[in-house]
């Protein structure tokens, strides 16, 4: 199964960067390959989290497809999790993780593992989305600069 992992040092908060990544409804404005996201179910679980299932549409030349997944948003861990419902895929496992490095920064952690339903599909899509993948963090990165101000570099 193709899969994905990073994690990259950034110059904002563990927590502004895990706001930042569950706004899923902006995505479509600055995550690669994603050209919708429509929230259909928004609940508080017991346990405090907030829990998303959302369809998202990821399109690359003429092939475009949908999911759906469920996001769980566990802001008291700095952990966000996605499990796969419905769509394209055979498997779709995706992690983040905010860790504070101090109080303007922190290292975010990303992993995805994934498998097409449709063989064609993964030869279309496969080595696009690899490189999509590696696209991401720097998206988030830059995202963050726009919302949060580019960070300040100390003169000596």
């Amino acid at each position: 199964m193709p899969q994905f992992a990073n994690k990259r040092r950034v110059r904002h908060s563990a927590e502004k960067m895990f706001d930042l990544v569950a706004d899923v409804e902006r995505y479509p404005e600055f995550v690669p390959l994603c050209r919708s996201l429509k929230i259909k179910q928004r609940t508080q679980a017991q346990d405090g989290n907030e829990i998303v299932v959302a369809d998202m549409t990821v399109s690359f030349q003429l092939v475009s497809e949908t999911f759906t997944s469920r996001v769980t948003l566990d802001r008291t861990n700095l952990k966000i999790l996605v499990e796969y419902l419905k769509g394209p895929f055979s498997k779709l496992e995706n992690k983040w993780t905010f860790e504070p490095r101090g109080d303007d920064a922190s290292d975010v952690g990303f992993f995805i593992a994934y498998e097409f339903r449709n063989r064609m599909l993964a030869v279309l899509m496969g080595a696009m989305f690899d490189v999509a993948f590696q696209q991401f963090a720097a998206a988030f990165e830059k995202r963050a600069d726009a919302i949060y101000g580019a960070p300040r570099v100390n003169a000596f």
